[in-house]
């Protein structure tokens, strides 16, 4: 009988076992078996959204930058040439040297020069002395003539006479001041200050007036830097100028070859009288204070010419742009976070390093900014808000912050304390105990 009884029981467990996992067939075939499963088969999986760094495009005001090249220009570039001719005796400064104006550079041989300023000096003694002697000439034939005691002839003589020498006396007055300038010249002086460069002419040496280059010599404090200009940049900056109180106001900045910021502000001097047919360009020239003496005539300069007014921009990270090809794009996400291929014009790179959008996108526009790769347009993201200047996310919460906040939570062993209905440790395994079957 007990035998009889087990062997029921493990009949009936094993019968609901297969009935439950559908290996045992129903009435209907086994067709009706496999509906479900095709069922759940055929329901498709939908992706998950993928985690993205998202940034809105930013709107700023912001002045509008134009970048040149150009080259720097002493303000004054003298060639010093001698203006006496005779052999050099001395130089009287070291390349590259400041001299201030009135400086010696060079000493002509002044003995020549000596010699005729002292023979242009004792012919004007003698003029002076024969133009003495013909005044009294002259003042005595004046009463003889009033007197009737010499002819008209002689008077008209006399008088001439004196005028002949008052005449030479003047002349040799001249002579003498030339021969003063001969010996001033001898004396080879900067006409500037400046710096001054090597000496073309050394010791010993004889040089032409007016022809030998001795040295150059080129200011330093300003300094010019000369740019050409594009004609559409010209006309935007010809109509601030014109307008009352713009031109001066425009900003422009200059950089080094080996800077990377523009910090020397200075202001246009002026701009050339006509474009040059080929290049379509016009040539500019503004101005520089130079009071270290760092900027050197014929250095590579890169100007920065800035808009009198600030015009409002829409601004991106360049980490944010892509590239396909020739053109530059960034993913844009809509209302259900869903990319967008979005084609994108630039503009110029601002000081603080966000890049201007020209066009194809708006301010307050979501796009994604790190991991462009990882990213095809109609995929679905899950943004992760980050700042458009730095990209960086949010940071993290320090550790045990969060459960240290929770002043809800209960104290531990609180809620085994407070749970009055538990039932006492072993009660529940003694209820559930099924009672032992009598065994016959």
């Amino acid at each position: 009988m007990v035998k009889n009884v087990i062997v029921f029981v493990t009949a009936g467990a094993l019968g609901a076992y297969m009935m439950m996992t559908g290996k045992l067939p129903l009435p209907g075939g086994p067709q009706q078996m496999q509906k479900p499963a095709v069922a759940i088969a055929a329901a498709p999986e939908q992706p998950q959204a993928m985690p993205a760094s998202v940034s809105a495009a930013l709107s700023r005001d912001i002045t509008e930058w134009s970048e040149f090249s150009g080259r720097l220009r002493a303000m004054e570039d003298v060639q010093v040439r001698p203006r006496v001719s005779g052999t050099v005796d001395a130089v009287h400064f070291r390349e590259g040297d400041m001299v201030k104006r009135g400086q010696t550079l060079f000493t002509i041989d002044t003995r020549p020069f000596k010699a005729a300023y002292d023979q242009a000096a004792a012919a004007l003694k003698g003029a002076e002395a024969r133009a003495e002697l013909t005044r009294s000439d002259f003042t005595r034939a004046e009463k003889l003539l009033a007197e009737k005691a010499v002819s008209q002839r002689e008077f008209d003589e006399k008088k001439n006479a004196f005028l002949e020498a008052d005449a030479a006396v003047a002349a040799g007055k001249a002579a003498l001041d030339l021969a003063a300038l001969d010996m001033e010249y001898a004396e080879v002086r900067a006409p500037i200050d400046g710096r001054v460069g090597r000496p073309d002419i050394t010791v010993g040496n004889t040089v032409q007036a007016g022809t030998a280059v001795l040295t150059t010599l080129q200011s330093v404090d300003p300094v010019f830097a000369d740019f050409d200009m594009d004609e559409r940049t010209y006309l935007r900056v010809l109509k601030a100028v014109r307008a009352e109180g713009k031109g001066r106001e425009m900003p422009v900045m200059m950089a080094l070859a080996d800077e990377s910021e523009f910090t020397r502000t200075g202001r246009i001097r002026s701009f050339d009288n006509q474009l040059s047919g080929d290049s379509g360009t016009l040539r500019v020239r503004a101005e520089f204070d130079n009071p270290d003496g760092l900027l050197t005539p014929g250095l590579f300069a890169r100007i920065r010419l800035g808009s009198a007014e600030k015009t409002t921009a829409v601004l991106v990270n360049d980490k944010a742009i892509g590239t396909d090809q020739t053109r530059r794009y960034v993913y844009a996400l809509d209302e259900n976070n869903v990319v967008g291929y979005r084609p994108v014009t630039l503009g110029k790179l601002t000081d603080d390093g966000l890049r201007v959008i020209a066009e194809g996108l708006g301010a307050g526009e979501k796009i994604v900014v790190n991991g462009l790769m990882r990213i095809h347009p109609g995929a679905k993201v899950q943004p992760i808000m980050v700042p458009m200047d730095t990209l960086e996310p949010p940071a993290a919460p320090p550790a045990g912050a969060e459960g240290a906040n929770n002043n809800n939570a209960p104290p531990a062993g609180a809620e085994g304390a407070n749970n009055n209905n538990a039932p006492p440790a072993g009660a529940e395994g003694v209820d559930k105990e099924p009672p032992a079957q009598p065994q016959e």
